[in-house]
């Protein structure tokens, strides 16, 4: 029988490891309210066994989850949604209207992936991609509301991470489930002095000055806590704002300060490594190159390609 690793927190919320890589990477979320529920994000197909588990562990029914709440359609957050809803009878999945027509039909977007990854790295990382029936498809607006058994939610476009994203705001309870537009956290790099956060900046739709603006319309909620998918619960909101969108400028200036080199992805992997240890330093956070590597290092590598691809796209405009 799985073992679904839960935490959970006040106001009927938890987070479920999706068992994404590594524990403490990724996580969704459950938001129970009334004897109905939503999840928020889903993890990949080889996720979904540990959502219905922790469905029962909390016991929920599933006919009595509504909604799939989902920030955007980066596989680590969207790729087990079609799995979940056909396991989830009563449940519509809510998206961004640029992210819904790439999980509807996800003939693209899973073809993407599998150049990206090859078949058999795909396979095992994600598994295989179940369409979202399109009946079953919510589409918001921004700033649009959706009730959980009388507990509003408000959908709130952030792009910068990506053009589809949208976090959506716990309103009665001073929440945000933020998916990737407020950083990553990973609990094992908490000191004393708090959460210690970093920006993602993936291909292909990566821009910072979209980024930094949406990072201050969330911050103007003033929320408590900000829910990440990487990972859990965070508070401390206006500090990591601060954080954020000081390497968000960073990272673009790193880009462009190394945008002529002759090793152009080379000089901004190790300004982006320098940048983020002596940051982890000052955090009180004291790493072996190997620990720092684990924890941080596949982020790198992604932020990298997605400030190349922002180079290229902003050299073309």
């Amino acid at each position: 029988m799985l073992q679904p690793q839960i935490t959970r927190y006040a106001d009927g919320i938890a987070a479920v490891d999706v068992e994404y890589i590594r524990p403490g990477v990724a996580a969704a979320h459950i938001i129970a309210q009334d004897g109905r529920a939503a999840f928020v994000d889903t993890g990949t197909t080889h996720s979904v066994p540990y959502l219905l588990a922790a469905l029962e562990e909390l016991r929920i029914e599933r006919a009595a989850v509504d909604f799939i709440f989902l920030t955007h359609v980066h596989l680590d957050h969207a790729h087990g949604a079609g799995a979940l809803l056909q396991a989830l009878p009563n449940a519509r999945a809510v998206l961004h209207p640029r992210g819904a027509p790439h999980l509807i039909d996800p003939a693209k977007l899973v073809a993407s992936a599998r150049t990206v990854y090859g078949e058999a790295a795909y396979q095992r990382l994600y598994g295989e991609l179940v369409p979202l029936p399109q009946e079953r498809v919510l589409i918001t607006s921004d700033l649009e509301r959706l009730s959980l058994a009388g507990r509003p939610f408000e959908f709130v476009h952030t792009p910068g991470h990506a053009l589809h994203h949208q976090a959506i705001v716990d309103v009665e309870h001073s929440g945000i489930f933020t998916g990737d537009t407020f950083g990553l956290s990973y609990r094992e790099m908490d000191t004393a002095r708090g959460a210690f956060i970093v920006p993602p900046t993936p291909p292909t739709q990566f821009d910072p000055e979209q980024l930094v603006q949406s990072i201050d319309r969330l911050a103007a909620y003033l929320p408590r806590y900000v829910y990440l998918m990487h990972y859990g619960r965070v508070g401390d909101v206006p500090r990591l704002a601060r954080d954020l969108k000081y390497q968000v400028r960073e990272f673009a200036r790193i880009a462009l300060e190394h945008a002529g080199a002759a090793d152009r992805a080379g000089a901004i992997e190790g300004a982006l490594r320098a940048l983020w240890r002596d940051l982890a330093r000052r955090h009180g956070c004291h790493f072996t190159d190997a620990q720092f590597e684990q924890l941080l290092g596949k982020d790198v590598d992604l932020n990298v390609q997605g400030l190349l691809v922002w180079l290229q796209r902003r050299n073309k405009g």
